[in-house]
């Protein structure tokens, strides 16, 4: 299964793609959509948008995991990340994408064992689990992350989630 983390921002929009082949996790891209702060907002969620369906065109993920919003400095800050999610969100589904959301929590957990992870252990260990030569940048390590997150709690949720239909 091929995944698509994504780190939205405003500003910067991580992304990250890996395979997941049995147990191993295989590294593909990742990367930074960047946007001018100058730049109305409207027209750097189109570049975000644009990018993002540029991402997904290219590498045809089978799975999109986006970040929830867990922190934020003022209410308009919160207000800007989350037209972001959304529109990171809406690029998945238009591609008929099942778009899965995580906490940074879960993806602390997921990648380190400890919900409260410093942001440099999970880089570290992103770098570990996809054998990667170097960190990646900052918001293309933490869409890693949540991808990495995702082949991770994607066959449980299913499971579970197949469960509770019975």
């Amino acid at each position: 299964m091929r995944i698509l983390g994504i780190d939205p921002g405003t500003r910067i929009t991580g992304y990250g793609l890996i395979e997941k082949q049995g147990n191993r996790l295989i590294h593909i891209d990742n990367g930074a959509i960047c946007t001018r702060a100058e730049t109305p907002l409207a027209e750097r969620l189109q570049i975000i948008y644009d990018g993002l369906c540029r991402v997904i065109e290219q590498y045809g993920p089978q799975a999109v995991s986006v970040e929830q919003i867990f922190v934020a400095k003022n209410a308009l800050s919160a207000l800007k990340l989350g037209h972001a999610r959304g529109v990171a969100m809406l690029a998945g589904v238009h591609a008929s994408l099942p778009v899965t959301e995580y906490s940074a929590v879960e993806v602390k957990n997921a990648v380190v064992g400890y919900g409260r992870a410093a942001k440099t252990q999970v880089q570290q260990m992103v770098r570990v689990l996809l054998k990667l030569p170097e960190v990646a940048q900052e918001d293309a390590s933490d869409a890693l992350a949540v991808a990495i997150c995702h082949a991770h709690s994607c066959e449980l949720k299913n499971r579970l989630q197949s469960l509770g239909r019975r």
